[in-house]
């Protein structure tokens, strides 16, 4: 019999623990406590867009029950040291999760799991190998392989969270439900730039007419096109937008229109993106090629009062595969479930 321990513990000490702040139904958990319980393991789903733990525990009043555990995709997981079989059915597990804000629901979002031999946490790769100076690569220009900064991610949707938008803005962000209207859900991948905050790796591929920016996340390709050609006026819209650049200097600059409208561009914030949204990036390279800075401008006059700007450094990440995936819609929508 799987021995009863379920506590509820503030955050204040644990908040270096965080997983990702973008998670696509992270409002829904409360992370202002920490739930840990021992269990046993039933299933363990390595799937995409996120992996699901299921783990049997049993109550103070002797009742088993079963906590469906949310954590991140595979590619994330596979960098912070998991594999396929880190975890099997029957194994004995300590976890610490976030708690679904329904209390009704075991379901929860992960901070960590502990077996006999190891802990587990979400996304503890973000420059771990960065001391090894075997891996610190410099880059001769923008291309190759990049990963996003823990600090930067936090500081992305602190800075959103005071972004000041219309009454329209407002209005729809009052009338947003993740579990109904989340785009993530339906497999829509996020654009610029809120792209740029993305936790999965980015590659650059520089072709003689174009920049190819790959994400991990859905897979996604965007093209800025470096070729001199003028922004069209009726280019179909997109969910990536349409991207033309220009070289100043040592510096990328990159203006995107014609973006599709978004219901939650911003993961979860529900403040979606208009027809008439403008991005303006500028991608420079630091002196020892082992930084990339992204300054951006997000102008979208019907929900955004004032434009949103920002600066994202992504870090030259040569020592780590694109793995990427697909997005399968049963998973991505099954935090949705009643």
């Amino acid at each position: 019999m799987v021995k009863p321990l379920i506590i509820s513990i503030t955050t204040t000490a644990l908040l270096g623990l965080s997983p990702a702040l973008s998670h696509h139904s992270a409002t829904i958990f409360d992370r202002t406590a920490v739930t840990v319980f021992q269990g046993k393991v039933t299933r363990f789903t390595w799937t995409n867009p996120h992996v699901y733990i299921y783990v049997e525990t049993q109550t103070e009043n002797g009742e088993l029950v079963e906590w469906e555990v949310e954590t991140d995709a595979t590619p994330i997981l596979t960098r912070s040291g998991w594999t396929s079989t880190s975890l099997m059915p029957g194994d004995q597990v300590l976890v610490r999760a976030y708690p679904d804000k329904r209390i009704e629901h075991k379901h929860a979002l992960l901070v960590s799991i502990s077996t006999e031999t190891e802990t587990l946490s979400a996304r503890s790769y973000f420059l771990r190998k960065t001391d090894d100076m075997d891996l610190r690569s410099s880059a001769s220009d923008i291309s190759g392989i990049w990963e996003l900064g823990y600090s930067d991610f936090i500081q992305f949707y602190e800075n959103w969270g005071e972004a000041m938008l219309t009454d329209r803005g407002i209005a729809a962000r009052a009338d947003y439900s993740v579990i109904s209207d989340s785009p993530q859900a339906q497999c829509i991948a996020i654009p610029s730039p809120a792209s740029l905050i993305s936790p999965n790796l980015n590659e650059i591929k520089i072709t003689e007419n174009s920049l190819i920016i790959r994400n991990e996340r859905f897979n996604v390709e965007r093209a800025i096109y470096i070729d001199g050609r003028e922004q069209p006026a009726e280019e179909p819209y997109s969910n990536q937008g349409y991207s033309i650049g220009r070289w100043e200097g040592e510096t990328l600059v990159v203006e995107t229109s014609l973006f599709e409208p978004h219901r939650s561009p911003v993961i979860g914030s529900g403040v979606p993106s208009g027809i008439n949204k403008h991005v303006t990036e500028r991608f420079t390279l630091n002196e020892d090629g082992t930084e990339l800075h992204i300054d951006y401008v997000l102008e979208d006059p019907e929900y955004l009062e004032t434009p949103f700007t920002g600066t994202v450094i992504w870090h030259y990440a040569p020592h780590f595969p694109m793995l990427g995936f697909d997005c399968d819609p049963n998973n991505a929508s099954q935090f949705t479930l009643q």
